[in-house]
């Protein structure tokens, strides 16, 4: 049993090689040890504080980037507009100078109709009347060649004026 019960010696010279070990360690390994441990919970706290700013600021940032991504669609979405706005305006420019250009040139047309068709007109009447002149000429000739029904017909017109 002694084995298991120790002696007043043993742990008077382990206690005294534990103060020694205590001693040195305080002297030159606990304030290092501290020291760095401190350093090491600044820096991880440091760095949770850090974390938490950019997190915080990526936040911001995504708010940023939607109002951005919003106005970036609305002037998308105005300039859409306004192309379809100005599509519109120049079929419609286009379709007026067109309906104006038809309308000038059915005008000018007309005019053009109207002008041959006078002419013609003006040609038909005169070859009218100089067939009918040519007409009269010979029927006139062929009345006067014959003067005793010339003198006949004259005094029977003559008779129907003074009865009228």
């Amino acid at each position: 049993m002694e084995l298991l019960s120790p002696g007043i010696g043993l742990i008077f010279w382990t206690f005294i090689a534990f103060l020694i070990v205590l001693f040195v360690l305080r002297k030159f390994a606990w304030k290092p040890i501290l020291t760095s441990l401190k350093e090491r919970e600044t820096s991880i706290a440091s760095a949770i504080s850090s974390a938490a700013d950019m997190k915080a600021e990526m936040a911001l940032m995504k708010s940023e980037n939607e109002v951005l991504l919003a106005q970036a669609r609305e002037e998308r979405a105005i300039m859409i507009k306004e192309a379809k706005e100005t599509g519109t305006k120049m079929i419609s420019e286009a379709k007026e100078k067109a309906r104006v250009e038809y309308d000038r040139i059915l005008a000018e047309a007309q005019v053009a109709i109207q002008q041959q068709k006078n002419a013609a007109l003006i040609d038909v009447k005169n070859q009218v009347g100089k067939l009918v002149i040519e007409v009269s000429e010979k029927v006139l000739r062929r009345e006067l060649a014959n003067r005793t029904e010339q003198e006949g017909f004259i005094r029977q017109q003559a008779e129907a004026v003074k009865l009228n």
